[in-house]
């Protein structure tokens, strides 16, 4: 019983050891540079909270009317209307 005992100490000490070398590698290797998209709130153009509050009403409406709302931007300000 203790040979069995011994060989199973072993074998944990091997996987712990194995284990600990594959942390190592990975934690060493070179870190990934993840671009995310930017952020639409530091664009110029990007819609405030009032435009998103109209175009969520417009789409209301045209849904009532079996449409969807598109919008557009003329001179500065954004314009809403129903498409098929």
């Amino acid at each position: 019983m203790t040979a069995a005992y011994c060989h199973g100490s072993s074998s944990m000490k091997w996987i712990a050891l194995v284990g600990a070398a594959v942390v190592a590698a990975c934690s060493g290797g070179p870190q990934l540079a993840y671009e995310s998209a930017p952020d639409a709130m530091q664009q110029g153009d990007a819609a405030d909270p009032g435009e998103a509050a109209a175009l969520e009403q417009q789409e209301a409406e045209c849904a009532r009317q079996g449409k969807h709302a598109v919008s557009q931007r003329i001179e500065g300000e954004t314009v809403y209307d129903c498409a098929d």
